[in-house]
C-alpha cells in the first residue's frame, strides 16, 4: 500500500468481500480476525442499486447491541487510509452509522453499526 494506514476499520459484513474491496478501494485490504463483544448480527434489506451491484446482494448483515454476555460478532480488522475510510462511508447506506468500538483484542476501531442503536458510542460526526 503506497499510503500509510491511518485508521482501523472493523468489518463483519460485505466490506470483507474481495469484490466489494476492489470496487470501493481499488485493492484488496489486508486484515486480521477480531470480534466485537456485546453485539449480535441481524440483517437489513438494501435498496441502493450501487451497493447491491457491488455486493451482489440486497440483504446485508447489521450488528445491534445484545444483552447476552456471550454474544460477539466475528469479523476482520483492517488498516485503511483516509480516502479508503471516506469510500467506506460512501458505500454504507443510511441504516449504518460509523461508530468507534472496542474489539475483543483491545483495539479501538471504526465499525458500521445500526444507526438506530448506536449504543452511546462515539460516531464519526462527534469530536474525539
Amino acid at each position: 500500500m503506497a499510503q500509510h494506514a491511518l485508521h482501523l476499520l472493523f468489518s463483519y459484513g460485505t466490506l470483507q468481500s474481495e469484490q466489494v474491496q476492489l470496487a470501493r478501494f481499488g485493492r484488496l485490504l489486508e486484515g486480521s480476525p477480531d470480534a466485537l463483544p456485546g453485539y449480535r448480527t441481524t440483517y437489513v434489506k438494501i435498496t441502493d442499486p450501487d451497493v447491491i451491484a457491488a455486493s451482489g446482494s440486497d440483504l446485508h448483515p447489521l450488528v445491534v447491541p445484545s444483552t447476552a454476555d456471550a454474544d460477539a460478532v466475528d469479523g476482520t480488522l483492517f488498516r485503511i487510509t483516509d480516502s479508503e475510510l471516506a469510500a467506506a462511508d460512501d458505500y454504507e447506506v443510511d441504516d449504518y452509522a460509523r461508530s468507534e468500538v472496542t474489539l475483543r483484542s483491545g483495539a479501538t476501531a471504526w465499525a458500521f453499526l445500526d444507526a438506530r442503536t448506536s449504543n452511546g458510542a462515539r460516531t464519526a460526526d462527534e469530536p474525539a
